[in-house]
Protein backbone atom coordinates (compact mmCIF):
# COMPACT_ATOMS: atom_id res chain seq x y z
CA UNK A 1 0.00 0.00 0.00
CA UNK A 2 1.15 3.54 -0.84
CA UNK A 3 2.86 5.56 2.56
CA UNK A 4 -0.73 7.59 2.16
CA UNK A 5 -2.19 4.86 3.90
CA UNK A 6 0.40 2.82 5.65
CA UNK A 7 0.82 5.47 7.97
CA UNK A 8 -2.51 5.63 9.12
CA UNK A 9 -3.34 3.87 12.29
CA UNK A 10 -6.20 2.58 14.52
CA UNK A 11 -6.40 3.31 18.34
CA UNK A 12 -5.87 -0.03 20.27
CA UNK A 13 -7.83 1.79 23.11
CA UNK A 14 -10.55 -0.29 24.28
CA UNK A 15 -10.54 -1.41 27.92
CA UNK A 16 -14.08 -1.76 27.94
CA UNK A 17 -13.49 -4.78 25.14
CA UNK A 18 -16.38 -4.37 22.90
CA UNK A 19 -15.35 -5.92 19.52
CA UNK A 20 -14.32 -9.18 21.66
CA UNK A 21 -17.68 -8.64 23.39
CA UNK A 22 -19.26 -8.45 20.64
CA UNK A 23 -17.56 -11.23 17.96
CA UNK A 24 -18.07 -13.66 21.19
CA UNK A 25 -21.97 -13.15 21.07
CA UNK A 26 -22.29 -13.13 17.66
CA UNK A 27 -19.90 -16.21 17.29
CA UNK A 28 -22.09 -18.31 20.33
CA UNK A 29 -25.06 -16.79 17.89
CA UNK A 30 -23.71 -18.74 14.96
CA UNK A 31 -22.71 -22.25 16.81
CA UNK A 32 -26.25 -22.50 19.15
CA UNK A 33 -28.09 -22.21 16.00
CA UNK A 34 -25.39 -24.93 14.28
CA UNK A 35 -25.44 -22.38 11.09
CA UNK A 36 -22.30 -21.60 9.12
CA UNK A 37 -21.49 -18.04 8.50
CA UNK A 38 -21.70 -18.18 4.52
CA UNK A 39 -24.79 -18.15 2.57
CA UNK A 40 -27.23 -20.98 2.69
CA UNK A 41 -30.56 -22.33 0.32
CA UNK A 42 -31.64 -19.14 0.75
CA UNK A 43 -28.84 -17.28 -0.99
CA UNK A 44 -28.46 -19.75 -3.92
CA UNK A 45 -32.40 -19.19 -4.42
CA UNK A 46 -31.81 -15.22 -4.24
CA UNK A 47 -28.67 -15.77 -6.78
CA UNK A 48 -30.97 -17.48 -9.02
CA UNK A 49 -33.58 -15.04 -9.21
CA UNK A 50 -31.25 -12.06 -9.54
CA UNK A 51 -29.09 -13.82 -12.35
CA UNK A 52 -32.77 -14.61 -14.42
CA UNK A 53 -33.37 -10.87 -13.77
CA UNK A 54 -30.35 -9.95 -15.39
CA UNK A 55 -29.80 -12.32 -18.25
CA UNK A 56 -33.26 -13.71 -19.21
CA UNK A 57 -34.31 -10.12 -20.44
CA UNK A 58 -31.08 -10.34 -22.53
CA UNK A 59 -31.99 -13.34 -24.61
CA UNK A 60 -35.77 -11.74 -25.11
CA UNK A 61 -34.53 -8.69 -26.50
CA UNK A 62 -32.31 -11.33 -28.85
CA UNK A 63 -34.37 -13.83 -29.98
CA UNK A 64 -37.79 -12.81 -29.67
CA UNK A 65 -39.99 -10.04 -31.99
CA UNK A 66 -41.13 -8.12 -29.24
CA UNK A 67 -42.09 -3.95 -30.48
CA UNK A 68 -38.66 -1.95 -29.65
CA UNK A 69 -40.34 -0.24 -26.94
CA UNK A 70 -40.84 -3.54 -25.13
CA UNK A 71 -37.27 -4.50 -25.17
CA UNK A 72 -36.23 -1.41 -24.20
CA UNK A 73 -38.48 -2.27 -20.96
CA UNK A 74 -36.50 -4.68 -20.83
CA UNK A 75 -32.93 -3.23 -20.32
CA UNK A 76 -34.58 -1.15 -17.39
CA UNK A 77 -34.98 -4.99 -15.95
CA UNK A 78 -31.81 -5.87 -17.24
CA UNK A 79 -30.78 -2.61 -14.95
CA UNK A 80 -32.43 -3.81 -12.25
CA UNK A 81 -30.77 -7.32 -12.42
CA UNK A 82 -27.21 -5.39 -12.63
CA UNK A 83 -28.12 -4.21 -9.24
CA UNK A 84 -29.47 -7.18 -7.89
CA UNK A 85 -26.28 -9.38 -8.79
CA UNK A 86 -24.23 -6.68 -7.74
CA UNK A 87 -25.63 -6.35 -4.19
CA UNK A 88 -26.22 -9.95 -3.63
CA UNK A 89 -24.03 -12.20 -5.53
CA UNK A 90 -20.73 -10.13 -6.43
CA UNK A 91 -20.64 -8.69 -3.67
CA UNK A 92 -20.87 -12.01 -0.92
CA UNK A 93 -18.71 -13.69 -3.13
CA UNK A 94 -15.62 -11.02 -3.17
CA UNK A 95 -15.86 -10.75 0.49
CA UNK A 96 -15.49 -14.53 0.77
CA UNK A 97 -18.95 -15.07 2.43
CA UNK A 98 -21.20 -16.54 -0.21
CA UNK A 99 -19.62 -20.00 0.22
CA UNK A 100 -17.27 -21.57 3.03
CA UNK A 101 -15.94 -23.44 -0.84
CA UNK A 102 -13.39 -21.24 -2.22
CA UNK A 103 -14.32 -21.74 -5.31
CA UNK A 104 -17.96 -21.02 -5.21
CA UNK A 105 -16.80 -17.63 -3.70
CA UNK A 106 -14.30 -17.09 -6.52
CA UNK A 107 -17.05 -17.84 -9.43
CA UNK A 108 -19.72 -15.33 -7.51
CA UNK A 109 -17.28 -12.54 -7.15
CA UNK A 110 -16.48 -13.10 -10.82
CA UNK A 111 -19.91 -12.21 -12.07
CA UNK A 112 -18.46 -8.85 -11.74
CA UNK A 113 -17.36 -9.02 -15.14
CA UNK A 114 -20.81 -9.45 -16.67
CA UNK A 115 -21.89 -6.19 -14.39
CA UNK A 116 -18.89 -3.95 -16.46
CA UNK A 117 -16.49 -4.24 -13.23
CA UNK A 118 -13.59 -5.78 -12.47
CA UNK A 119 -12.28 -8.12 -9.72
CA UNK A 120 -9.37 -6.82 -8.53
CA UNK A 121 -9.79 -3.12 -8.86
CA UNK A 122 -13.06 -3.54 -6.96
CA UNK A 123 -11.84 -6.13 -3.84
CA UNK A 124 -8.92 -3.11 -3.41
CA UNK A 125 -11.66 -0.39 -3.91
CA UNK A 126 -13.75 -1.78 -1.50
CA UNK A 127 -12.52 -4.98 0.74
CA UNK A 128 -9.50 -2.74 1.52
CA UNK A 129 -9.50 1.29 1.21
CA UNK A 130 -13.33 1.50 2.59
CA UNK A 131 -13.92 -1.26 4.83
CA UNK A 132 -10.30 -0.77 6.53
CA UNK A 133 -10.80 3.12 5.95
CA UNK A 134 -14.43 4.12 6.53
CA UNK A 135 -15.26 7.37 5.78
CA UNK A 136 -11.78 8.94 6.21
CA UNK A 137 -10.79 11.74 3.61
CA UNK A 138 -8.03 11.18 1.33
CA UNK A 139 -7.96 7.01 1.97
CA UNK A 140 -11.33 5.85 1.30
CA UNK A 141 -11.78 6.49 -2.15
CA UNK A 142 -15.70 5.99 -1.96
CA UNK A 143 -15.75 9.30 -0.84
CA UNK A 144 -14.39 10.99 -3.79
CA UNK A 145 -16.48 11.59 -6.93
CA UNK A 146 -13.88 13.39 -9.14
CA UNK A 147 -14.75 17.19 -9.01
CA UNK A 148 -18.61 17.10 -9.57
CA UNK A 149 -19.40 15.95 -5.84
CA UNK A 150 -18.14 17.43 -2.71
CA UNK A 151 -18.70 14.53 -0.25
CA UNK A 152 -16.73 15.98 2.54
CA UNK A 153 -16.06 19.35 4.11
CA UNK A 154 -12.11 18.26 3.73
CA UNK A 155 -12.74 18.54 0.14
CA UNK A 156 -12.19 21.12 -1.55
CA UNK A 157 -15.18 23.29 -2.50
CA UNK A 158 -16.24 24.58 -6.17
CA UNK A 159 -19.25 27.25 -7.11
CA UNK A 160 -20.81 24.38 -8.82
CA UNK A 161 -21.06 22.72 -5.52
CA UNK A 162 -23.45 24.85 -4.96
CA UNK A 163 -26.22 22.61 -7.38
CA UNK A 164 -25.19 19.44 -6.02
CA UNK A 165 -27.90 18.51 -4.13
CA UNK A 166 -29.95 18.82 -7.34
CA UNK A 167 -27.84 17.33 -10.02
CA UNK A 168 -26.17 14.81 -8.00
CA UNK A 169 -28.94 11.93 -9.21
CA UNK A 170 -28.10 12.52 -12.42
CA UNK A 171 -24.34 11.48 -12.09
CA UNK A 172 -25.50 8.77 -9.92
CA UNK A 173 -26.52 7.01 -12.34
CA UNK A 174 -23.24 6.88 -14.41
CA UNK A 175 -21.63 4.61 -11.96
CA UNK A 176 -21.60 1.45 -13.65
CA UNK A 177 -21.01 2.68 -17.41
CA UNK A 178 -17.93 4.30 -15.92
CA UNK A 179 -16.80 0.97 -14.78
CA UNK A 180 -17.21 -0.56 -18.49
CA UNK A 181 -15.59 2.65 -19.89
CA UNK A 182 -13.06 4.72 -18.37
CA UNK A 183 -12.75 3.68 -14.48
CA UNK A 184 -10.91 0.21 -14.72
CA UNK A 185 -8.64 1.65 -16.56
CA UNK A 186 -7.76 4.29 -14.12
CA UNK A 187 -7.91 2.25 -11.43
CA UNK A 188 -5.60 -0.28 -12.35
CA UNK A 189 -3.27 2.20 -13.25
CA UNK A 190 -3.40 4.00 -9.94
CA UNK A 191 -3.15 1.04 -7.72
CA UNK A 192 -0.67 -0.75 -9.56
CA UNK A 193 1.17 2.63 -8.95
CA UNK A 194 0.72 2.98 -5.51
CA UNK A 195 1.34 -0.58 -5.05
CA UNK A 196 -2.24 -1.14 -3.29
CA UNK A 197 -3.06 -4.97 -3.89
CA UNK A 198 -4.37 -7.83 -2.13
CA UNK A 199 -3.63 -11.26 -1.43
CA UNK A 200 -3.46 -14.06 -4.08
CA UNK A 201 -4.23 -10.88 -6.61
CA UNK A 202 -2.44 -11.58 -9.99
CA UNK A 203 0.75 -10.56 -11.56
CA UNK A 204 0.65 -6.73 -12.78
CA UNK A 205 0.79 -7.93 -16.21
CA UNK A 206 -1.83 -10.33 -16.08
CA UNK A 207 -4.25 -7.93 -14.40
CA UNK A 208 -3.60 -5.86 -17.69
CA UNK A 209 -4.67 -8.51 -19.58
CA UNK A 210 -7.37 -9.41 -18.24
CA UNK A 211 -8.87 -5.94 -17.87
CA UNK A 212 -8.54 -5.84 -21.61
CA UNK A 213 -9.71 -9.17 -22.17
CA UNK A 214 -12.87 -8.46 -19.81
CA UNK A 215 -13.82 -5.49 -20.94
CA UNK A 216 -13.45 -6.74 -24.25
CA UNK A 217 -15.65 -9.77 -24.24
CA UNK A 218 -18.18 -7.35 -22.40
CA UNK A 219 -18.57 -5.27 -25.30
CA UNK A 220 -18.61 -8.08 -27.57
CA UNK A 221 -21.39 -9.65 -25.64
CA UNK A 222 -23.88 -6.48 -24.50
CA UNK A 223 -23.07 -4.23 -27.97
CA UNK A 224 -21.62 -6.00 -30.76
CA UNK A 225 -24.26 -9.48 -30.55
CA UNK A 226 -27.33 -6.97 -29.95
CA UNK A 227 -25.99 -5.05 -33.83
CA UNK A 228 -25.53 -8.71 -34.98
CA UNK A 229 -28.79 -9.87 -34.12
CA UNK A 230 -31.34 -7.48 -34.24
CA UNK A 231 -33.10 -5.09 -36.74
CA UNK A 232 -32.76 -1.89 -34.77
CA UNK A 233 -30.96 1.16 -35.30
CA UNK A 234 -27.14 1.22 -33.93
CA UNK A 235 -28.37 4.25 -31.80
CA UNK A 236 -31.08 2.21 -30.91
CA UNK A 237 -29.34 0.05 -29.54
CA UNK A 238 -27.16 2.09 -27.49
CA UNK A 239 -29.63 3.72 -25.76
CA UNK A 240 -30.93 0.38 -24.54
CA UNK A 241 -27.07 -0.15 -23.18
CA UNK A 242 -27.12 3.78 -21.65
CA UNK A 243 -30.71 3.17 -20.03
CA UNK A 244 -29.54 -0.21 -18.37
CA UNK A 245 -26.35 0.73 -17.26
CA UNK A 246 -28.32 4.20 -15.78
CA UNK A 247 -30.94 2.44 -13.51
CA UNK A 248 -28.44 0.19 -12.06
CA UNK A 249 -25.91 3.03 -11.48
CA UNK A 250 -29.06 5.16 -9.80
CA UNK A 251 -30.02 2.23 -7.20
CA UNK A 252 -26.34 1.25 -6.54
CA UNK A 253 -25.35 4.43 -6.04
CA UNK A 254 -28.03 5.38 -3.88
CA UNK A 255 -27.69 2.20 -2.08
CA UNK A 256 -23.93 2.73 -1.17
CA UNK A 257 -24.22 6.82 -0.15
CA UNK A 258 -27.17 6.00 2.38
CA UNK A 259 -24.47 4.13 4.51
CA UNK A 260 -21.78 6.61 4.64
CA UNK A 261 -23.11 9.90 2.78
CA UNK A 262 -25.12 11.11 5.14
CA UNK A 263 -26.17 13.13 8.41
CA UNK A 264 -25.25 10.88 11.04
CA UNK A 265 -22.15 9.36 9.83
CA UNK A 266 -19.05 11.10 10.68
CA UNK A 267 -15.80 11.29 8.88
CA UNK A 268 -13.22 11.91 11.27
CA UNK A 269 -9.48 12.48 10.29
CA UNK A 270 -6.27 10.90 12.62
CA UNK A 271 -4.13 12.67 14.44
CA UNK A 272 -1.85 15.09 12.27
CA UNK A 273 1.23 14.37 14.10
CA UNK A 274 0.81 10.63 15.09
CA UNK A 275 -1.53 9.67 12.21
CA UNK A 276 -3.78 7.68 14.68
CA UNK A 277 -7.37 7.67 14.63
CA UNK A 278 -9.31 8.53 18.27
CA UNK A 279 -11.30 5.16 18.14
CA UNK A 280 -10.36 1.66 17.55
CA UNK A 281 -11.07 -0.16 13.77
CA UNK A 282 -14.43 -1.51 14.91
CA UNK A 283 -15.69 1.46 16.94
CA UNK A 284 -15.01 3.80 14.06
CA UNK A 285 -17.08 1.82 11.89
CA UNK A 286 -19.65 2.63 14.12
CA UNK A 287 -19.19 6.02 14.14
CA UNK A 288 -18.73 6.73 10.50
CA UNK A 289 -21.70 3.99 9.18
CA UNK A 290 -25.48 4.13 9.14
CA UNK A 291 -28.29 1.73 8.49
CA UNK A 292 -31.59 2.59 7.20
CA UNK A 293 -35.03 0.60 6.45
CA UNK A 294 -34.36 -2.34 8.31
CA UNK A 295 -37.64 -3.30 9.21
CA UNK A 296 -38.64 -3.77 5.38
CA UNK A 297 -38.37 -7.39 4.00
CA UNK A 298 -38.06 -6.17 0.57
CA UNK A 299 -35.44 -3.85 1.25
CA UNK A 300 -33.96 -6.58 3.08
CA UNK A 301 -33.64 -9.15 0.57
CA UNK A 302 -33.50 -7.02 -2.80
CA UNK A 303 -30.03 -5.09 -0.94
CA UNK A 304 -28.63 -8.08 -0.02
CA UNK A 305 -28.55 -6.55 3.28
CA UNK A 306 -26.59 -3.64 2.10
CA UNK A 307 -28.96 -1.27 3.94
CA UNK A 308 -27.48 -2.90 7.38
CA UNK A 309 -24.00 -1.56 6.84
CA UNK A 310 -23.24 -1.44 10.39
CA UNK A 311 -23.43 -5.58 10.76
CA UNK A 312 -21.04 -5.83 7.21
CA UNK A 313 -19.27 -3.28 8.22
CA UNK A 314 -18.12 -4.83 11.60
CA UNK A 315 -18.74 -8.48 9.80
CA UNK A 316 -17.75 -8.67 6.32
CA UNK A 317 -17.10 -12.21 6.19
CA UNK A 318 -20.36 -13.11 7.37
CA UNK A 319 -23.26 -13.46 4.37
CA UNK A 320 -25.68 -10.75 4.46
CA UNK A 321 -28.77 -13.03 4.44
CA UNK A 322 -27.54 -13.13 8.59
CA UNK A 323 -27.50 -9.84 9.27
CA UNK A 324 -31.02 -9.29 10.22
CA UNK A 325 -30.68 -11.70 13.34
CA UNK A 326 -26.94 -10.28 14.34
CA UNK A 327 -28.36 -6.98 14.12
CA UNK A 328 -30.28 -7.40 17.10
CA UNK A 329 -26.58 -8.44 18.70
CA UNK A 330 -24.84 -5.45 17.65
CA UNK A 331 -27.54 -3.23 18.89
CA UNK A 332 -27.73 -4.52 22.33
CA UNK A 333 -23.89 -4.19 22.46
CA UNK A 334 -23.40 -1.25 21.04
CA UNK A 335 -25.93 0.58 23.53
CA UNK A 336 -24.44 -1.51 26.30
CA UNK A 337 -20.97 0.24 25.79
CA UNK A 338 -22.88 3.59 25.10
CA UNK A 339 -21.46 3.62 21.72
CA UNK A 340 -23.89 4.94 18.40
CA UNK A 341 -25.81 2.89 16.46
CA UNK A 342 -27.21 5.07 13.81
CA UNK A 343 -30.35 4.13 11.42
CA UNK A 344 -33.49 5.34 10.00
CA UNK A 345 -36.19 3.74 9.84
CA UNK A 346 -37.38 4.34 6.06
CA UNK A 347 -35.73 4.53 2.80
CA UNK A 348 -37.43 8.29 2.36
CA UNK A 349 -35.86 9.53 5.91
CA UNK A 350 -32.56 8.32 4.62
CA UNK A 351 -32.77 9.75 1.36
CA UNK A 352 -33.84 13.21 2.63
CA UNK A 353 -30.94 12.98 5.04
CA UNK A 354 -28.47 12.65 2.50
CA UNK A 355 -29.87 15.08 -0.03
CA UNK A 356 -29.77 17.31 2.67
CA UNK A 357 -26.18 16.52 3.72
CA UNK A 358 -24.96 17.39 -0.05
CA UNK A 359 -26.77 20.46 0.29
CA UNK A 360 -24.66 21.54 3.66
CA UNK A 361 -21.65 20.16 1.84
CA UNK A 362 -22.54 22.30 -1.19
CA UNK A 363 -22.32 25.60 1.01
CA UNK A 364 -19.06 27.98 0.77
CA UNK A 365 -16.68 26.97 3.62
CA UNK A 366 -16.16 30.24 5.73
Amino acid sequence: MSNETTTLRFSRKDPKKFFVTLNKRVNEHFKQNNSPKTGNWKLYFKTAVMLSLFIAPYFLILFTEFDAWIKFLFALIMGVGIAGVGMNVMHDGNHGSFSNIPWINKVMGATIYLLAGNVHNWKVQHNILHHTYTNIHGHDEDLEAGRIIRFSRHSDWLPIHRFQHLYSVFVYGLLTINWAITSDFQQTHRFLKRKLTYKDSLHPIRQWITLILTKTLYAVIWIVIPMIFLELAWWKILIGFFTMHYVAGLILSLVFQLAHIIEDAQMPLPDKETGTMKNTWAIHQLHTTVNFSTKNKFTNWFTGGLNHQIEHHIFPHISHIHYTDIAKIVKKTAKEFNLPYNEYKTIRSALFSHFKFLKQMGVQPV
